[in-house]
């Protein structure tokens, strides 16, 4: 590799005048969204992933020895730490599986050391990933109108939205015979219905690495789970057939991902504020620095859906000032989620908290 990783430094970042008032819109179409299904449901559910198909407990255990430009932040110091892991599919309503979407895994890594971003509660670092490459938007305001037409059709004419996806995902595979790939047509329920534990997970946009920029992504490596990448889900008549899938597979099955960072070498074909733009390997390769390993167990276990699904909540911003969201999508989304987290919070009576390993 000869082109050196960049160095982080604030004016790597290009802010927008007017993305307070951007976000305030956000604030305002998520409301939408959170009020109905409030409504429908008798309880809040989160704005976006609000259905979980998982909840797990495990461990990310950080590599030794990694190289300096790698060891920066949380994986400054080699060690393991206690996890809580959320698989959910991206939506704002609780929606029949066969409406396939974009599937997300949400870790929470608990007992971190070091300085907190601002108003990041607790001890633990947060990452938040999905089964995309990119973001469907390349800035707020692009994402508010996609989040202005979702609230619009947010619970309603589910029967619709199943014969749509099933239209979508036939634009999907036809993309995909000619080499190309729509994330608008995936959001919308184009994507494959594949189980999510054979999934890769991407952080899709930019985050500070240290004294460095990154983006990274978890591969799974177990070869049990493996076996199951791209195995598309039955969910014809099964409302929840993800989440029943994932209980038998977690039931039987040790889960492993290799948590991988792909750091930035090159600001105009690896940009910070166009989450659109897939950073290119051949620039810079995925490099392994930890393994998130989730053991056999129940993936719906009351208790743990309480603690993990109901009284927890997952935010990019929660973590370490080292891992510093990047980029005008990741600014819009630190106000956004905690306005989120706090209707669902103060509606269902039930205050989320940020666990501590010895809570877990």
């Amino acid at each position: 590799m000869t082109n050196e990783p960049i160095r982080f430094s604030p004016d790597v970042e290009q802010k927008q005048s007017d993305e307070a008032e951007t976000i305030q819109q956000l604030n305002d179409a998520f409301d939408v969204i959170l009020e109905r299904t409030a409504e429908d449901y008798g309880r809040a559910v989160r704005s976006v992933h609000a259905k979980a198909h998982g909840v797990l407990k495990g461990e990310l255990k950080i590599d030794d020895g990694l190289p300096p430009e790698l060891a920066q932040g949380l994986f400054a110091t080699s060690g393991t730490h206690q996890a809580l892991v959320r698989i959910s599919t991206n939506a704002g309503d609780i929606l029949p599986d066969a409406i396939s979407l974009p599937r997300g895994l949400a870790i929470k890594v608990l007992d971190v050391v070091g300085e907190r971003l601002p108003g990041a509660d607790g001890t633990a670092q947060d990452f938040v990933t999905n089964n995309g490459k990119v973001f469907v938007a390349k800035d707020a305001k692009t994402f508010l109108g996609n989040v202005k037409m979702l609230a619009k059709t947010t619970d309603r004419l589910e029967g619709t939205k199943e014969v749509l996806s099933a239209a979508l995902r036939g634009v999907h595979n036809a993309l995909e015979a000619v080499g190309a790939s729509s994330p608008k047509v995936d959001t919308l329920g184009g994507t494959p219905n594949v189980d999510p534990i054979g999934e890769t997970y991407n952080s899709v946009t930019p985050y500070r690495w240290g004294d460095y920029i990154a983006k990274y992504r978890l591969v799974p490596v177990a070869p049990d789970q493996v076996a199951l990448t791209g195995r598309i889900v039955e969910a014809a008549d099964r409302p929840d057939a993800i989440r029943e899938d994932v209980r038998v597979e977690m039931e039987r099955l040790d889960a492993e991902w290799e948590f991988q960072v792909q750091l930035c070498r090159d600001l105009d074909k690896q940009p910070i504020e166009d989450p659109t733009v897939e950073w290119d390997q051949a620039i810079s390769p995925f490099q392994r620095v930890a393994v998130l390993r989730v053991p056999a167990q129940d993936s719906w276990n009351p208790a743990q859906v309480r603690e993990i699904d109901e009284e927890t909540r997952f935010s990019i911003w929660t973590g370490l000032a080292a891992h510093q969201p990047l980029g005008n999508i990741n600014r819009a989304r630190n106000e956004t989620y905690r306005h989120s987290a706090d209707f669902r919070a103060r509606v269902n009576g039930c205050p989320y908290h940020e666990p501590s390993a010895a809570q877990a």
